[in-house]
């Protein structure tokens, strides 16, 4: 539970490679996420070369800060054989999250820069990666030692809270 309320996004890394155990967790992570039907619609793509990682930091006007990052991991979905392809997304944003969590807690920062549902963002990362067509990006989710550090903001609020007895 302490990295769900220690969590926040990390924009900025140390020029420090994260090593392949730490990548494995993280993806074990991720994998382990529930997931509609258990279709596990998922599949990753980890991207360490700089260059890739450059050219995936311009796919959205927003992921410029990625271009920093000495690991990027792209979820993406399978297109076919999946028992609520409706729910894909769903099924990627809890494997994200898993994978956010789990780089906090190994003292790693990161941030999840959205991709889907924007088809342009999607063709732009399906190009960079040279996608199968079988596969949909959502999302990049960059990653590495955080060179900047911030409080996590207590979201709680009771008012949006409703109790149906």
């Amino acid at each position: 539970m302490d990295s769900i309320f220690h969590r926040v996004s990390i924009r900025k890394y140390q020029l420090q490679p994260v090593e392949k155990e730490k990548i494995e967790q993280i993806l074990r992570a991720g994998m382990q996420a529930p997931s509609a039907c258990n279709q596990q619609p998922w599949e990753f793509y980890v991207v360490t070369d700089h260059e890739k990682i450059k050219a995936l930091a311009k796919a959205s006007p927003y992921s410029a800060c990625a271009a920093g990052a000495p690991v990027v991991i792209v979820p993406c979905s399978r297109t076919s054989g999946l028992a609520a392809p409706e729910l894909s997304l769903v099924d990627l944003s809890i494997a994200t999250e898993n994978m956010w969590i789990e780089t906090d807690s190994l003292g790693l920062g990161g941030v999840w820069l959205a991709i889907a549902p924007d088809k342009e963002r999607m063709e732009n990362v399906r190009k960079v990666l040279d996608l199968p067509e079988t596969l949909e990006p959502f999302c990049l989710f960059s990653l590495g030692y955080p060179a900047e550090s911030r409080p996590q903001q207590d979201r709680f609020d009771e008012s949006r809270i409703h109790y149906v007895s």
